[in-house]
């Protein structure tokens, strides 16, 4: 299998997948290692953790491997085995298994390892929108294997991130307002926007990388029939009708459209799918209630794969990691202007 270079970083990310073992569906590295953020210059963005996610076909052949080479990488619960700690992966949470702040090649990384299997249900049903809702903002593809199916479910996902996004925006918008909304998704009801997460943080991310946004889902919005989009402006007018709204519900992944049906479908009335959301099209709320649905699906993502992480990662580096979000937060805070200068 190849690793494209990518950009100039391309043979040090090569360099980093090259301590793994190399059967690797998908990889790709993402965060504010990778894309320079709004706010953090380029001497800080050196210092920042590289995130990476690896999709596998086989997670217990490849914790197998992975134990052999790199068995410093894990937590006490590598004394569990291969197949322990791929059960643990795919039956808890996110269905992915972080292994975090490990030093490796000068740099300090990240890597969290899911099932190419659980991956596609992600992308095309966002079942938890974990890995879904990361690959929403522009990411580092490193590994892109020949799988059909899981190409097809990336663009599936990105498409599935503008019609959700349409629901919630006005008639009107401009290329930023929606490129926000996108980014956004992935933290709708994230407890860790409460606490440990700089709450600039989706502007920050699409502010200095417009061009990046642009580049995913620019084909995607000049091939959608509901939509006028006009790229030298800048500018879109989406279909707010009854009519459109109700075929954008429909697009929705399967997930979403089942959390948005409990939370609009009274106890025993047991109406079929369809017949709810032609409700919901027509209510000048839906896009709020599209905006629960995903919340209600990250919110129980958020809490499930962080209590999990605290064992993948091992008391020691739950703490130290937590304090650097702490910390980043903290900066985000003082750098916000007062009302008073903003007024």
């Amino acid at each position: 299998m190849t690793l494209p270079v990518l950009h100039s970083a391309g043979v040090a990310y090569r360099r980093i997948l090259s301590h793994f073992p190399q059967d690797i569906s998908l990889a790709f590295a993402y965060g504010s290692g990778v894309f320079q953020q709004h706010g953090t210059d380029h001497g800080q963005m050196q210092k920042n953790m590289l995130d990476f996610v690896f999709a596998v076909d086989d997670p217990v052949t490849w914790h197998t491997m992975n134990l052999l080479q790199n068995r410093k990488h894990y937590s006490i619960l590598k004394v569990l085995g291969p197949t322990k700690i791929s059960s643990i992966q795919c039956g808890h949470g996110a269905a992915v298994y972080y292994n975090t702040l490990v030093p490796l090649d000068g740099k300090i990384i990240k890597y969290g390892v899911i099932s190419t299997e659980a991956l596609i249900d992600d992308l095309m049903h966002w079942k938890t929108l974990y890995v879904a809702g990361r690959l929403h903002k522009p990411v580092k593809m490193l590994v892109q294997g020949e799988n059909g199916k899981l190409r097809a479910s990336l663009v599936a996902n990105l498409k599935s991130a503008v019609t959700a996004s349409f629901l919630m925006l006005p008639e009107s918008f401009t290329e930023e307002e929606l490129f926000l909304q996108i980014a956004g998704l992935s933290y709708a009801g994230d407890f860790r926007m409460i606490i440990g997460e700089d709450k600039s943080k989706v502007s920050n991310i699409v502010k200095d990388n417009i061009d990046h946004f642009q580049f995913l889902y620019s084909n995607i919005l000049r091939d959608c029939p509901q939509v006028v989009y006009k790229p030298l402006q800048g500018k879109l007018e989406v279909d707010k009708s009854p009519e459109g709204q109700f075929v954008q519900l429909m697009a929705l992944p399967r997930t979403l459209q089942q959390r948005i049906t409990k939370l609009v479908d009274p106890p025993g009335k047991n109406r079929d799918v369809e017949e709810i959301l032609l409700q919901v099209a027509q209510d000048p709320d839906c896009g709020a209630v599209v905006q629960q649905g995903i919340s209600s699906i990250v919110k129980s993502s958020s809490i499930t794969q962080s209590i999990k992480g605290i064992a993948t990662a091992g008391l020691w580096k739950t703490v130290a990691y937590s304090s650097k979000k702490m910390i980043k937060m903290w900066k985000g805070w003082r750098r916000k202007p007062s009302v008073s200068q903003t007024s």
